[in-house]
């Protein structure tokens, strides 16, 4: 896809969720072992747990389970019984769920200690993301042949952002698990993050395979397509 209307069609995918997954607040508590969510970029109900993730200021491990996908898909249906996306498994609770609006429920109880907004449950919210992902109907959807690497990858990303997801449909695309960090605006990680790489860009993603770190989603695509496409 053209550049240009790569990044304006990120661009009205954001603006159709009205705002959501754009800020980060303080949670009550955050978990002590990871979250791991079972999804794909382009499903509007993965967004929306996505946006919760965000807006919570949590992290999670990412398994991308595009359609066609032979690496996660599988695991998600032994460990749920199912291929339905959004599964989220939350090893601090014991929990396994299906349903976005009851995994966006339970995140928002169990570390959030408050109800979740209209943006992210409810019918505004699955109509609006449904409407993003018309504006993207092909990023994140479908598996591509790749190699798998030995280590999971690291992203510093926040839902709402038009360059995340460009680099968000990649990983996706090529079924490579990470380890996401959301620092949506205002969010408490933001602080450590500048500090750590000297400005507050996002996405921004680490491979401890290759020892590679980088900015930039057009640059983040090509590095990830060139190290692990097949």
């Amino acid at each position: 896809m053209n550049r240009m209307l790569d990044v304006a069609t990120s661009m009205f995918a954001s603006v159709s969720r009205l705002g959501a997954g754009v800020t980060a607040t303080e949670p009550t508590r955050r978990p002590a072992q990871l979250l791991e969510l079972y999804e794909f970029e382009s499903c509007p109900f993965c967004r929306k747990v996505r946006d919760a993730l965000t807006e919570l200021d949590l992290e999670a491990m990412i398994y991308p389970c595009p359609k066609g996908g032979t690496v996660f898909r599988p695991r998600a249906v032994e460990l749920g019984g199912k291929a339905q996306f959004p599964y989220l498994v939350d090893p601090n609770t014991g929990t396994r769920m299906y349903e976005s609006d009851d995994i966006v429920a339970h995140l928002f109880e169990t570390y959030g200690g408050r109800a979740p907004g209209f943006l992210v449950s409810g019918p505004l919210a699955t109509g609006s993301s449904m409407l993003a992902s018309a504006f993207r109907p092909n990023g994140g959807t479908r598996a591509r042949p790749s190699r798998r690497p030995a280590q999971p990858l690291e992203l510093w990303s926040f839902e709402a952002s038009p360059f995340c997801r460009i680099a968000r449909e990649t990983l996706c695309e090529l079924e490579l698990p990470y380890h996401l960090y959301n620092v949506g605006k205002n969010g408490a990680r933001r602080g450590a993050f500048v500090e750590r790489v000297g400005k507050m860009m996002v996405p921004y993603l680490v491979d401890p395979n290759s020892g590679r770190a980088m900015f930039e989603s057009a640059d983040i695509a090509a590095y990830l397509v060139a190290a692990y496409g097949a």
